[in-house]
């Protein structure tokens, strides 16, 4: 693997969720894989979550890590070609992104979109021109569209807990109902979260680790490129009808990009609506708006799995990690 950037660089899910459960068992069996490596993380976005996981995977690894906040310490990059720099850019991405490929094994890159102009965002050209000249491999730790790390780390926490406390019966009778519900928030947030989620899930539908439903209110349907063979309804009851897994996420509407549409009262995840599932799990990706997108009798209360799903982001990152660094042996 030399590129991670979505659920299509895998080759075989189950097998990199497991190869995430193996290392949380056994973190520091490969360090030998990242001897004299270096990871470069380079950010354009706050990040908590996903800089220390994948600090501490490569760490995990053997690996040394140089981080470096673009949006703070960096130049400005120009990314268009053909143009004369006569303005406030810097430095081009050209030169920038192939000097960090000298000094670094690995790269991984976080850019958040504009939500201005939905082609612009949904072509990834800041991520892929980035790819295109660093000359290393490239791991997402968060793009205009998607976040593959996070959303490997959600599979990997409804694969460990499904199999951890579900009855050994019902394993294998019958898959855990994961639903994405849509949350209000106080801003336009985007689509890259929700449409990795998806697109994962989808995934995982196809190879029959679970069955998968989308809630959202009218509007705020996602790109259905990210979305195959997914339940799709504007009823969060009807969704929430037997679920397992509830994962909770706010994003702006895709059809009038960037905007926050007006929805109905009612989609704010409480335990009320809990007691509609099958004693479901609550999970959201974090940092999360207590009492606007999730009640905090959830977030404190017993289903819910925000901090065992956090902490899973260092083992998915470390699985990702483990099998670039393999592939470069």
């Amino acid at each position: 693997m030399r590129l991670f950037s979505s659920v299509h660089d895998v080759t075989d899910i189950k097998k990199l969720v497991q190869d995430a459960l193996d290392l949380k068992a056994n973190p520091y069996a490969h360090q030998h894989l990242g001897k004299n490596k270096t990871l470069g993380l380079v950010f354009l976005n706050p990040s908590l979550r996903t800089r220390l996981s994948t600090q501490k995977a490569a760490i995990n690894l053997g690996m040394s890590v140089m981080v470096m906040n673009m949006d703070k310490e960096g130049w400005a990059l120009e990314t268009q070609d053909g143009v004369v720099m006569n303005g406030t850019t810097v430095e081009h991405i050209r030169e920038a992104a192939a000097v960090m490929g000298q000094y670094c094994d690995i790269l991984g890159l976080r850019s958040f979109p504009k939500l201005h102009n939905r082609e612009e965002d949904y072509n990834e050209d800041f991520f892929n021109k980035f790819v295109k000249y660093c000359g290393v491999p490239v791991v997402s730790l968060e793009s205009a569209t998607r976040h593959p790390l996070q959303s490997l780390a959600d599979l990997v926490t409804i694969t460990e807990t499904w199999k951890a406390h579900s009855p050994s019966e019902k394993v294998g009778v019958r898959l855990p109902k994961v639903v994405l519900a849509w949350a209000p928030h106080v801003k336009a947030l985007p689509q890259a979260v929700p449409n990795s989620f998806a697109e994962w899930m989808c995934r995982a539908q196809q190879e029959s680790m679970l069955d998968f439903t989308i809630a959202q209110p009218e509007g705020y349907e996602l790109n259905p490129d990210f979305t195959p063979g997914a339940t799709i309804t504007h009823s969060l009851e009807e969704a929430l009808s037997g679920a397992d897994y509830i994962y909770v996420k706010n994003w702006s509407s895709y059809k009038e990009y960037g905007r926050v549409l007006t929805y109905p009262d009612g989609w704010m995840m409480n335990n009320e609506k809990l007691k509609l599932t099958n004693n479901g799990k609550v999970m959201h990706c974090l940092p999360v708006r207590r009492d606007l997108e999730l009640s905090s009798e959830i977030l404190d209360g017993p289903n819910s799995l925000v901090i065992h799903e956090a902490g899973n982001r260092l083992w998915a990152a470390q699985a990702v990690l483990k099998q670039i660094l393999s592939d470069l042996q």
